[in-house]
C-alpha cells in the first residue's frame, strides 16, 4: 500500500517548509478581502505562517504578509491572527 503524500507549505516569515496542517493560512479573496482561514480551504490567494509569535512578529514588522498577498492588511486581521496564534 502506498503512503499518502503530506502537502508541505513554506512559512512566509521564517521560510521553513512544514506540513500544511501545522501552518495558519491567510487568504485574499476575489473582492480583495483578507481573512484568517482556519479550514485551509477558502478560495483565493493564500499565504502561510507558523503558529509562533516569533514568526508573527517578523511577518508583521517586515510587512511580509502584505507583500505575499499583494494588498494592504487591516489591524483587525492582524489582531485575529494574533488571537489564533496565542491559543
Amino acid at each position: 500500500m502506498r503512503k499518502k503524500k503530506i502537502p508541505l507549505r513554506k512559512c512566509i516569515a521564517c521560510g521553513e517548509s512544514k506540513p500544511k496542517k501545522e501552518l495558519i493560512r491567510i487568504v485574499k479573496n476575489n473582492e480583495n478581502e483578507v481573512s484568517v482561514d482556519l479550514s485551509g480551504k477558502a478560495n483565493g490567494r493564500g499565504a502561510y505562517i507558523c503558529s509562533t509569535m516569533e514568526c508573527f512578529e517578523m511577518a508583521y514588522k517586515n510587512k511580509k504578509i502584505q507583500r505575499a498577498l499583494e494588498t494592504e492588511i487591516t489591524e483587525e486581521v492582524f489582531n485575529k491572527l494574533k488571537e489564533v496564534i496565542e491559543k
